[in-house]
Parts: C-alpha cells; sequence; structure tokens
C-alpha cells in the first residue's frame, strides 16, 4: 500500500519498490533469506529478496562486512533518502527491510518484526543491536519496536517521522491528515475515534524505556512540514525525551519542497546520519568505546571550516606507511569538509617509534609548515623495539609538546595499535607499559586516543573474528585495514559531532611529566662532526654494497652516512642540548661504539639489533640524555669489541640527534 502522505507525482520516483517474486514459505511461517531468495543488485550491492509470514523483505549485503556485521534496518521506504545506507554499505553494514507498511507499526507489525529479526540473527549472523531507520510513517514502527526490545537497538534514526496519529493521519493539529488512511488505521490497531485519541503505543508515549536504556536518536525535519507539523511530532518527541535523561539531536530544515508539501527535501547532509549510526550500531562489543575523546577536535574542525585550507599528518612506524587505514581516513576527512583543500603528510618510516619520531617531527611533518592535525602511533615500536618505560614518555611526550610549540592551536590524536604481546597482556587484565606510558600523556595534555589493542583484543574475544584468519598479523590485512579506519572514523565522527567554537581559548603547556622529554628534538647534518678519523663521508651511501648484503629501508639507500668499518675509527661533534645521540642504519656487520661527552667516562653502545642479521635497521639510539642544557662535546669511536652474531664493525650514521 502506497503512502497516501506522499504526493503522487514523487511516489513513483522516491518510493518504488522491486518486484519481487514469491518464495514458498517455512514451516514457521517465515522464509529463509538465503536459498530461496532472489537476488539482485542495488547500488552496486548484492540485494537479496524474500518474504517473512507473507510479507515482502530484503537484504542488502555489504562487500566486506564490518567486525559484528552492524546493520541497519529500515521500517518504511527503503529507497528514499537512501544516501547514508549506501555510505553505511561501504563501511560494511547489512540494509534491512521487511514491508509492514499497512500494519502502521502496531502489534501485527511487531510479530512480523520479531520474526525478521530472528531470521536475519540465525541466517546471516547479523549483530544483536541494529541501527533502526523510521521515515515518515516509519516512527510508529521504530519507536513501538524499540520500547518493546530496547536491548535489541543500538541506535534511532528518523526523518520527518510520524510520532502521534493524532497528526496524522487523523490531522486533529495543524496538519493535513489523509481520512482514508485513519479509517484504515482505526481497523488495523482495532481503536475507535475516542480511543485513538488516547492510543498509548504513539511514540510520543513510548520512550521511557528507550530513554532508559540509553538509546540514542537522531532526526531529521523540514520546518514547513505541512503533512507531518515537526512541532507535533519529533520536537515533542525531542522534548520529553530530554526530560526522560535522553540524547537526540534534531537535523531541522528550513524548506521542504512544495509539491510535497514541504514533508520532502533534498538530503543536507548524509554522512551525518551515517557517521551517527557506525559511531553506536559498530563500536566494539564491549562497555564503552576504544577512545577518549577528552579536548576534543575543536582546533582543527574551525581551521578547516574557516580557512578552506588544512595540512593533517599521520607520524609513525610501518603501519602508517603501509596503505590501507590512512587513505581510508583521508578520504573520510575530505568528505567530512567537502568545501576544505587538505595536504596529506604521509611521514610513516618502518620500525620507527615515538623517540625517532621527537626528533624527524619538523622534517617529515612540518617541513612545509604549521599542521592542524597530526596522528601519532608509536606503541607496537616503542615496545617491540624494546623502549625503556621512561623513553616511551620521554619520546611521546616529546612529539606533543614539539608539535604544540611549532602550532599552539594543533590537534593530536594518539593511537595504540595491537600485537600479540598487548592482547597477551590484556587477556591477563594488565594494561601494557606502552599503553599506559602513552595514555599517560594524552591525559596530560587532554588529547584524544584510541587504544586499538583493547578493541582488536575485545572484538577476538567476542567471537567477531580471529588472529590467523582475519586480521593476520600486527602489520594488518585488508580487513584489520578496513577496522583501524573505522576505528578512527568513530573518533573523528564523534570529536566533530561536538558544538562547533567559534574560537578556542589559548592554552599553554602544561609542565612536562618528563623534564627530559624530547620536545626540542632536531636531527643535525654529518658535516657537523669533526675530527674524523677512519670515518668517511660517503654521499650516495649504499649499506648492503661490497658483499655486506641485508635489506635496505627505502630512504636508507643512496643518502648520504658516514661510515667507519674499523676498530678505532673516531669522530667528534660539538652539540648544544640536554641530549645527543645517534641515528644509524645497522645491518649484519653492525659493530659497537665506545662513546663519552664532555671528556667524561668511555661508555659502549651495541648498534646490533635482532633484526640486523638481514636488515640494515634504522636506529635511533640516545647517547645521554639528561644534560645541562650548554655547549657539549661528543667523542665516539669503534669498539673492538661486537655482537658475536655480527660481521663486522661497521658503523653507519645517518644523522646525529640533538634535544634543544
Amino acid at each position: 500500500m502506497l503512502d497516501p502522505m506522499l504526493p503522487t507525482l514523487l511516489i513513483a520516483g522516491l518510493l518504488s519498490l522491486t518486484p519481487t517474486p514469491s518464495a514458498a514459505p517455512c514451516q514457521d511461517g517465515g522464509t529463509s533469506a538465503g536459498s530461496q531468495a532472489t537476488t539482485s543488485r542495488w547500488h552496486g550491492h548484492e540485494r537479496l529478496d524474500f518474504e517473512v509470514a507473507g510479507k515482502r523483505a530484503r537484504l542488502i549485503l555489504p562487500e566486506h562486512p564490518a567486525p559484528g556485521r552492524p546493520w541497519v534496518w529500515r521500517a518504511r521506504f527503503p529507497d528514499f533518502h537512501a544516501g547514508p545506507d549506501r555510505i553505511l554499505l561501504d563501511r560494511g553494514f547489512h540494509i534491512a527491510h521487511v514491508d509492514t507498511g499497512g500494519m502502521l507499526g502496531g502489534p501485527r507489525a511487531m510479530a512480523i518484526w520479531d520474526r525478521f529479526y530472528a531470521l536475519l540473527r540465525a541466517e546471516h549472523e547479523l549483530g544483536p543491536r541494529p541501527a533502526l531507520e523510521g521515515v515518515s510513517r516509519g516512527g510508529l514502527f521504530v519507536y513501538h519496536w524499540a520500547s518493546l526490545h530496547p536491548e535489541r537497538v543500538a541506535c534511532l534514526y528518523t526523518d520527518t517521522a510520524v510520532c502521534d496519529i493524532r497528526s496524522w493521519p487523523l490531522g486533529e493539529g495543524e496538519g493535513r491528515g489523509h481520512a482514508p488512511t485513519w479509517a484504515h488505521l482505526l481497523g488495523e490497531l482495532g481503536l475507535t475515534e475516542e480511543t485513538a485519541r488516547a492510543y498509548p503505543l504513539n511514540p510520543t508515549e513510548l520512550l521511557g524505556p528507550i530513554a532508559a536504556a540509553r538509546i540514542p536518536i537522531l532526526s531529521i525535519v523540514s520546518l514547513n512540514d505541512e503533512i507531518v507539523p515537526p512541532e507535533e511530532n519529533t520536537l515533542v518527541v525531542a522534548e520529553r525525551f530530554r526530560r526522560l535523561g535522553g540524547t537526540i539531536e534534531v537535523m531541522e530544515v528550513p524548506e521542504g519542497t512544495a509539491a510535497s508539501g514541504g514533508h520532502h527535501f533534498p538530503h543536507p547532509d548524509p554522512l551525518r546520519p551515517a557517521d551517527f549510526i557506525e559511531r553506536h550500531a559498530a563500536a566494539p562489543p564491549a562497555a564503552g568505546e576504544s577512545f577518549e575523546l577528552r579536548g576534543g577536535l575543536s582546533r582543527s574542525r574551525a581551521r578547516f571550516e574557516a580557512t578552506g585550507r588544512g595540512r593533517v599528518g599521520f607520524l609513525g612506524g610501518s603501519i602508517t606507511h603501509n596503505p590501507g587505514w590512512r587513505e581510508q581516513v583521508c578520504a573520510y576527512i575530505e568528505a567530512r569538509f567537502p568545501s576544505t583543500e587538505f595536504e596529506f603528510i604521509a611521514a610513516g618510516i618502518p620500525s620507527m617509534g615515538s623517540t625517532p619520531g621527537a626528533f624527524r617531527l619538523t622534517r617529515d611533518v612540518f617541513g612545509d609548515g604549521p599542521v592542524d592535525l597530526l596522528f601519532q602511533e608509536a606503541a607496537v615500536n616503542d615496545s617491540t623495539n624494546g623502549r625503556s618505560p621512561k623513553e616511551m614518555t620521554r619520546g611521546e611526550e616529546g612529539v606533543v609538546r614539539h608539535a604544540r610549540a611549532l602550532n599552539p592551536d594543533i590537534d593530536v590524536v594518539l593511537m595504540h595499535f595491537v600485537d600479540p604481546g598487548k592482547m597477551a597482556e590484556l587477556r591477563e587484565g594488565e594494561t601494557p607499559e606502552v599503553i599506559a606510558r602513552h595514555e599517560g600523556v594524552a591525559e596530560a595534555y587532554g588529547l584524544p586516543s584510541l587504544d586499538l589493542a583493547r578493541e582488536v583484543t575485545g572484538r577476538i574475544d567476542a567471537g567477531q573474528f580471529t588472529w590467523e584468519e582475519d586480521f593476520k598479523n600486527l602489520h594488518p590485512s585488508p580487513f584489520g585495514q578496513r577496522l583501524y579506519a573505522a576505528s578512527i572514523r568513530r573518533l573523528l565522527s564523534a570529536a566533530w559531532a561536538r558544538p562547533a567554537v567559534d574560537a578556542a581559548p589559548a592554552r599553554d603547556l602544561p609542565a612536562p611529566l618528563d623534564p627530559f622529554s624530547y620536545e626540542g628534538g632536531q636531527l643535525i647534518g654529518l658535516s657537523q662532526a669533526d675530527a674524523l678519523s677512519g670515518f668517511e663521508l660517503v654521499e650516495r651511501c649504499d649499506p648492503s654494497a661490497d658483499g655486506v648484503g641485508g635489506g635496505v629501508r627505502a630512504g636508507f639507500h643512496g643518502v648520504p652516512m658516514l661510515v667507519g668499518v674499523a676498530p678505532g675509527a673516531s669522530l667528534s661533534l660539538s652539540f648544544e642540548g640536554r641530549a645527543v645521540g645517534l641515528w644509524v642504519a645497522a645491518g649484519p656487520d653492525a659493530g659497537a661504539l665506545d662513546y663519552r661527552v664532555d671528556g667524561g667516562p668511555w661508555r659502549r653502545q651495541d648498534l646490533f639489533t635482532r633484526w640486523s642479521g638481514g636488515l640494515h635497521l634504522p636506529w635511533v639510539h640516545v647517547l645521554e640524555a639528561e644534560l645541562e642544557y650548554a655547549p657539549h662535546r661528543l667523542d665516539l669511536r669503534i669498539a673492538e669489541a661486537r655482537s658475536e652474531r655480527s660481521r663486522g664493525h661497521a658503523a653507519r650514521i645517518v644523522h646525529f640527534v640533538v634535544n634543544r
């Protein structure tokens, strides 16, 4: 039955349904959504059409289902304002609909909805808590079912929703009403003219269980809607729902089309309901999200919207360097701010953690000017590379403080990616040391942070996927890359869903957690070294040449290096700062260095790492980290001793590093 609220001229274009062949019913009165379904395509996605209790139903399948198999349940008009659903399909959501339109959200409809829910849960293993979407009279369905089964609902999204039958179809208030539908409703719901006016299943009367379950609502209305006036429907729901402690947002469109009586309009922002639904229907299964917003991201948003320009940096190791989540996040940011021209700075270098990040920040991220938003990840390399807890804080805090010194209005997001070691600790009820350290930095500076180690572990333990077959590695599979992107997207959409601010208040840097954090980290050129004896500046160094072998990271082949290969080779460096160190390429022949500062006692630094046997690993060694800020002099010499696993005594210095 076509909805009489919709003008005849618009019905064909907006509300047409693909004819669905009949399917044989199952013994329980439902119909399989698998073997007995017919298939077609819907906006490039596979569509299954079938029957449930004699009613037409359909399910649109995503190409790559998201973890937990989240889904949207459309109450009515599944092809109208479908933009949010198309976005969600691309994000891994299923889109479901069963046609119970003539039942007007009453008890008969709810019985069929219960069957439909059970079928999709059993046969397609869809998640337990869908997002309900109610367009127009669809509001009668979604509010009723949510009030009956609040534990089965993630969120509600309504579009010009009917929330009181006295407004539509009766037309008792300012709306036009529709007499034929009113007569049908009385029969369908077993009401009289008198009892209908006290109908207890109006959405306006069903909000208690929904608010108590903390189910959020997003609604969109047209302010000149003459069919379903918002003042008699959604705005009443909003006022009552807030009084009950519920959370509801209302998008207001100033004017719908004249031909529809103000009831229809081009959707102004399909991304907003898609983001809202993803935040609530695709969140991790455990209580609470995997991110903390803290001070939020209002400064970058204000910059993007006010200037139409934005610079976004990504600093990290191989998980940031490799293609996957980063490109997906860039695409989301561009979609979120369509009028802004962005420059994205990919500054991931494999094997790099927070300490090298602090020293290379100026060159690799801020080299061409200020950055508005920075994503920083170092938890995997800081722990797997064996950095000490003190170093974990000094590096991470150094990145944050240095970034804020370069741009006081920068927003920074700290991310903690997953590896098997972190999963094991989390399952023992322990917070990995590196995550605790980096979270301490996030808390101290009011930064958003995202604990992907905890999220991935929780989803695996909930049976949503496996490490071996799906995520596969700490360098994630395409499945894992999509999970990372979705989690970051949820954080961004939640931060940018907060009310915009015209001007963020000035903020000062707090006292450092560690007074020797690498906030003044700099790379120092090789030409600053002096007193070279046995070291040679090789302008285009190939660390694997002359039979040495071993892999060489991109960016560390054919670049200048100071190279010494024999014990006793030496050099010196005069510098000013609080810390000094080396960035080396340590391969199969890496040796050891003896060093001293300001003529002090000699100490030794082995350059050979556990990966050096097959790779000239880029590595930053901070030799002295707690110096008084003053001029100093570093002396180096290649030691006679070396690792028993090394084939030589080589030292290949790519940069000197100094904390000023």
